[in-house]
């Protein structure tokens, strides 16, 4: 644990947090926030990409389905540290829980199916655990807490 406290004391990347109001246009603030804070780092096309999507995925589902009434609409907080294993994030909101107090499975719906068939929704869960690492939920008190990791490569 000592390496990885050293090296996030010698991170070009601060940790940092903000928070915005659950909203479409909201998750596309918080996006360009986080690309920009993420700046220093000067990650490839395909890391940004990755972690764009990811929490693209994360906050839209927290939009979605915590805060599914746009007239109770909360925050959404975000926080990210870099650390020698990648960057570590975590969201936390105060929206409703998740299903049975835990994050769904994340399967992979089947797309071998006539085009009218294909389902509108679930790919979300599927691509945040496939492309993130360490994924967790838990329900604190009032608070919904998603962890997880990205494995992202200095530029050099």
């Amino acid at each position: 644990m000592v390496e990885q406290e050293r090296f996030e004391h010698m991170s070009i990347l601060p940790p940092f947090d903000f928070s915005v109001q659950s909203s479409e246009l909201a998750v596309r603030e918080a996006l360009q926030k986080l690309l920009d804070a993420l700046g220093p780092l000067d990650l490839g096309v395909e890391e940004a990409g990755t972690v764009e999507l990811v929490l693209a995925e994360a906050l839209n589902n927290i939009v979605e389905h915590a805060y599914p009434d746009q007239n109770t609409a909360g925050q959404i907080a975000i926080s990210c540290k870099h650390l020698s294993d990648g960057l570590h994030f975590k969201v936390v909101d105060q929206g409703k829980e998740m299903p049975d107090g835990q994050a769904p499975l994340g399967m992979q719906a089947s797309l071998d199916v006539d085009l009218n068939d294909l389902p509108e929704g679930g790919f979300g869960w599927f691509l945040i655990q496939d492309l993130a690492k360490d994924v967790s939920y838990q329900r604190v008190g009032a608070e919904n807490q998603l962890s997880m990791r990205l494995a992202v490569a200095l530029q050099s």
